[in-house]
């Protein structure tokens, strides 16, 4: 081992939201790349965060940054940098989330939904063209399933029609929420074929004659993510556009499946950037002539929080675990989704409270972490949805109509 990796390694200190030590467990290898995420994150982002989310701009700038890093795109063979568990994988979102949960969210779109997309159903060519740039930042990638009118009933509502004519596709539809989908270079589009009614998908760059992203305003959760309103008005895509072994929309759930714990891992990431800041706030703090770290009342609101935030890891880093072995269902990753993001903003409620007046005040932090805890409660399906995934499982009953 060289010295740089024995100083890199002695750098790597457990998190305070990580009370029971689970990042322990990772390799040497991954704690050191984990280290990288880290002060990447604290150097570059952390500085610059509250300013950008308060403008609602995204720093694109820091996207090849992230993507030397080696973690855009760590799922799949064709562009991992090293050989890594789900689990790293998982503590790599939290360490993004902790300092900016709308990083995480880019990163989740891009690497997770894009990526995923191409790497799981896309053709040779696709992956050739679009993997390696958008491992490295080089590329953004995002995701075109939500519509104005279908979000929760995708699987039946979706109204984006996509029709063969002549030597290639036509779609027709609207998108909305589509994070990266203002400024990024390809989104994953998924439209229902007229021919045989089925659920397909489209790799489509984002000049292509007939696609238009439209800025989404007036948002009060991850505001520095971009999310936007898309439409397609007679956009011709070539044959080789579709993506050939997406033809239904069980497929387009394989890649849910898989994200849904990231958004798991990312909703306990910001639940721990608001449990430092408060813990960090406490400590400091002095009323009645004492820091009101040392007040009952105090102590009882961060062990509530910190005890969330062990349960939720604890359930990340198994339903991580059953991913690697590739035993994880649905209604694994369901649970792992409504359950985490439900105690996610338990956490940054109790710790919002702790700041007082001064939680609403961007400086400190945590007022960003209790708006952006929103977003993370709402996508990649709704703690209702999630539930009755789950539900049908244990009790062998749809209770979907």
């Amino acid at each position: 081992m060289s010295q740089q990796q024995a100083d890199t390694l002695e750098a790597f200190t457990a998190l305070d939201g990580d009370f029971y030590g689970y990042a322990e467990d990772l390799t040497e290898r991954e704690k050191q790349a984990l280290v990288r995420v880290r002060r990447f994150m604290e150097e570059h982002v952390r500085p610059v965060v509250n300013d950008y989310w308060d403008s609602t701009e995204f720093p694109r700038h820091l996207v090849r940054g992230i993507g030397e890093l080696g973690i855009l795109g760590a799922p799949f063979e064709q562009t991992a940098e090293f050989e890594n568990s789900a689990v790293f994988r998982g503590f790599a979102t939290l360490e993004v989330a902790r300092v900016d949960a709308g990083f995480s969210t880019f990163t989740g779109v891009s690497s997770g939904l894009c990526m995923g997309s191409i790497a799981l159903f896309g053709s040779p060519e696709q992956q050739q063209r679009w993997l390696a740039p958008l491992a490295s930042g080089e590329a953004a990638g995002a995701f075109g399933l939500t519509e104005p009118f279908s979000g929760s009933d995708a699987a039946r509502g979706l109204r984006t029609r996509a029709r063969r004519d002549g030597d290639g596709w036509v779609l027709n539809g609207q998108k909305r929420w589509i994070g990266n989908a203002t400024w990024g270079d390809v989104v994953i589009i998924w439209a229902r074929d007229e021919e045989d009614g089925q659920v397909k998908g489209f790799v489509v760059p984002t000049d292509t004659p007939g696609y238009r992203a439209t800025k989404i305003e007036g948002k009060y959760s991850q505001r520095n993510v971009q999310n936007a309103d898309i439409e397609m008005e007679e956009m011709r895509l070539p044959l080789d556009a579709k993506l050939p072994g997406a033809n239904g929309f069980r497929d387009t759930a394989q890649i849910l499946k898989r994200t849904r714990i990231d958004v798991a891992w990312a909703a306990v990431g910001n639940a721990i950037g608001a449990y430092e800041a408060a813990l960090a706030y406490t400590r400091t703090r002095e009323q009645f002539g004492r820091p009101i770290a040392g007040f009952q009342m105090v102590q009882d609101l961060l062990v509530r929080s910190l005890g969330n935030i062990t349960a939720s890891v604890g359930m990340c880093v198994r339903a991580s675990q059953l991913l690697e072995r590739g035993v994880q269902q649905d209604h694994h990753s369901a649970l792992a989704k409504a359950f985490v993001t439900d105690k996610s903003r338990e956490v940054v409620a109790w710790c919002r409270e702790l700041f007082g007046g001064n939680g609403i005040d961007l400086s400190y932090d945590v007022i960003r972490h209790f708006n952006d805890a929103e977003a993370l409660y709402s996508f990649e399906g709704t703690r209702q949805v999630n539930t009755l995934i789950v539900g049908r499982h244990i009790t062998g009953e749809s209770a979907f109509n």
